[in-house]
């Protein structure tokens, strides 16, 4: 989602990106996870879909061809 803030233009994460952050926030404000395992898990996950994580991701892929 893109919206219009002050004369930028700021990209939000999709809704289902957002429940999955906010869950891994739950789950670390309740204890099962600690913070900064959470963090880690909610950076992989935002480099894995971002358009930086393409190239992250087609390095993989050739490395499961090789």
């Amino acid at each position: 989602m893109t919206i219009q803030f002050d004369g930028r233009r700021v990209e939000l994460p999709s809704q289902e990106q957002l429940w999955f952050l906010a869950g891994l926030g739950v789950i670390a404000a309740v204890g099962i996870l600690d913070w900064p395992v959470a963090a880690a898990i909610a950076i992989g996950h935002w480099l894995s879909h971002s358009q930086h994580g393409q190239a992250l991701r087609e390095f993989g892929e050739a490395l499961e061809e090789a």
